[in-house]
């Protein structure tokens, strides 16, 4: 029996760098804080006020994601032997959490305002609103390629797009009180684009809580892994397969590969083969592989696999 471990990163997909992306949107996001507590002032407007204490939540977002991005580049110490991969996945989770509140806020709000519709306070708010969906928008794009590689990405994304949204929802409503007078109109669009944040959001909630588990990432399916794995010449069976993410970019994987006697000569050709083929087919550059030279029959618990079935090469793992 032995173990073989390889996570070449020379052949991974490393995270792209997005420094300068948080930077720029930081600063956009503080900058248009600042114009809006003081027109939201000049203006006698509370809700301008209040939609810049909104938008502090926004860079709070950013800096969640590029502090996650920044400790993700630590080298593991002694104590955390895979360093600080996994806060990625703890600030997309949080960054979830922070748009389901917004959204709860922005409910509520609306809820209210059916009751006890109000005016929009006047040309100011929908100049200023307009101002914030330009700088949103620039910002979202910032993060727009990167958004369906890492996780931790796409909430920063999901967040900046989420804010245009509703600062276009505040010109949309604006104008339209502007023209018609049917106050009704801005809870209305408030409503419509809570259910559309929360769309995007939900997805972005389930797939970091999942991946905070320890579940298999969403973009890799564990039967297809096994039976690549099972159909590899000399492989008579496999066992034990674990696959799960390091952080919103990294995943790894473990797993028992049963062998005959008489292929046993070059296991090094087959942890090679098996590592770039895990690489190439399905992302997954840390492998870690247990080499058995034959396969004991037995039940196998909640560790060894989902259900506590049988460990066999026909097991698909659910």
């Amino acid at each position: 029996m032995s173990h073989h471990h390889d996570h070449d990163q020379g052949n991974s997909h490393a995270p792209a760098d997005y420094t300068w992306a948080f930077a720029i949107g930081v600063l956009l996001n503080v900058g248009f804080v600042v114009a809006e507590v003081v027109y939201g002032i000049l203006a006698d407007s509370m809700a301008l006020i209040a939609d810049a204490g909104h938008n502090l939540s926004d860079v709070l977002g950013l800096l969640l994601a590029w502090g996650a991005t920044y400790l993700g580049t630590k080298e593991p110490t002694l104590k955390r032997t895979y360093g600080l991969k996994s806060t990625s996945i703890m600030a997309a989770l949080f960054n979830a959490i922070i748009l389901l509140v917004a959204i709860g806020g922005i409910i509520t709000e609306s809820i209210r305002r059916f009751a006890n519709p109000t005016d929009v306070a006047g040309m100011t708010v929908i100049v200023v609103a307009a101002v914030g969906v330009v700088i949103n928008t620039a910002t979202a794009l910032l993060f727009m390629s990167g958004r369906k590689g890492d996780l931790n990405i796409r909430g920063a994304f999901i967040h900046m797009a989420a804010d245009a949204g509703v600062s276009l929802g505040v010109v949309i409503a604006g104008a339209g009180i502007l023209f018609t007078g049917w106050l009704w109109i801005d809870p209305v669009v408030s409503l419509l684009i809570a259910a559309v944040i929360l769309l995007g959001t939900w997805g972005l909630l389930v797939e970091s809580a999942n991946l905070a588990l320890h579940a298999v990432p969403s973009h890799i399916d564990v039967r297809d892994v096994q039976e690549h794995l099972s159909r590899l010449s000399g492989v008579e069976a496999v066992h034990d397969l674990h696959i799960w993410a390091m952080s919103t970019t990294e995943t790894a994987l473990t797993a028992h590969l049963v062998r005959s006697d008489a292929d046993r000569h070059n296991d090094d050709d087959l942890i090679s083969q098996v590592t770039r083929d895990l690489q190439e087919q399905f992302n997954i550059a840390h492998v870690t592989l247990q080499l058995e030279s034959r396969f004991v029959s037995m039940e196998c618990g909640a560790s060894c696999r989902p259900g506590g079935r049988a460990c066999d090469a026909g097991d698909d793992g659910g």
